[in-house]
């Protein structure tokens, strides 16, 4: 069968990731490369309503690093997709001309629900074969989150305008978090649950699957991994308590604690505990819906497989 040599770019709030892969003709994916930088585009966007230039700088360095690797792995299609801080970003159009200079395409800036399709279709191909739907896939990201409910496709989606950057910068500002700050977060990411609860209908959630750098470290610390292992994290399936249980020693832990925490990214000690606090009201609130449905949602499942897999299958 023949196949398609694509690279697929996810360009977040808070990291640039590039997947190179084969897909052929019936969605089957070879995974050739898979990279991920920690550089932070959002800094300050939700605050100032512009991009950095420093952070710019990192995001186009990154990018034309990408850009050779492409170039020598022979990729035949290349997606280039923006989300959050780009959708809410004044100058958006420096950064648009800087990754068209390095890569010969254009920066796609989707909208809250084509970020969820694309999640959701990456995230369910591998999970689907262990567990039954309805799955809910949680796409936690730097600047936005979103959920997505469906089987084999998706029934419906929301985006909220949380994620581990943009908590951080609006609430926890003391090291660690003080308890007001904790409180005042949990507040801002319960109100955005209530209002995605009337879109999406959680209660009918058979499945949990979370997604994406917050939650795959929350993972890795319920393991009690001490360097980060991927093979270990994708499918992992926890206990609900046990994750909520990581969620509050991430969130109530002192930098020092966490810089000295093998499995964590040196690019999200500042931001995982914003992450973390809400993952840890997202699995909250959706167990408590299942519950006051008569069902009962006991674990939680973690895929390594998101939206970058959903981007290159896109070009299949």
């Amino acid at each position: 069968m023949t196949f398609s040599r694509v690279a697929a770019i996810d360009c977040g709030t808070n990291s640039i990731r590039l997947l190179l892969a084969d897909v052929d003709a019936a969605g089957n994916l070879t995974e050739l490369d898979r990279r991920m930088e920690v550089v932070r585009l959002g800094q300050g966007v939700d605050r100032t309503g512009e991009l950095a230039p420093e952070a710019l700088a990192r995001t186009l360095a990154a990018t034309r690093e990408y850009a050779a690797a492409i170039e020598a792995a022979g990729a035949q299609q290349v997606r280039f997709v923006a989300t959050s801080a780009t959708r809410d970003a004044r100058n958006r159009d420096e950064f648009f001309d800087g990754v068209r200079a390095a890569l010969g395409v254009d920066v796609e800036v989707i909208t809250g629900s084509e970020e969820a399709e694309l999640s959701f279709r990456g995230a369910t191909g591998a999970v689907a074969e262990a567990h039954a739907g309805p799955f809910l896939v949680v796409d936690l990201g730097g600047g936005s989150t979103e959920l997505v409910l469906g089987t084999g496709s998706v029934d419906a989606s929301v985006s909220m305008d949380i994620g581990s950057v943009r908590m951080t910068e609006r609430h926890l500002h003391s090291d660690p978090p003080s308890a007001a700050e904790i409180e005042a977060a949990r507040a801002d990411v319960r109100a955005h649950l209530d209002d995605a609860a009337r879109v999406v209908p959680l209660a009918k959630t058979a499945t949990l699957v979370g997604l994406a750098g917050s939650i795959t470290t929350v993972t890795a610390h319920a393991l009690g991994l001490t360097e980060y292992r991927r093979e270990r994290v994708n499918q992992a399936e926890l206990p609900v308590q046990t994750v909520l249980d990581s969620c509050a020693a991430l969130v109530e832990a002192p930098r020092a604690e966490r810089v000295a925490m093998g499995f964590l990214h040196p690019g999200r000690v500042d931001v995982i505990a914003a992450g973390a606090l809400v993952w840890s009201e997202v699995i909250s609130r959706v167990a408590s819906d299942v519950a006051a449905a008569g069902g009962s949602l006991t674990s939680v499942v973690t895929s390594e497989h998101d939206i970058l897999d959903g981007i290159a299958l896109s070009m299949a």
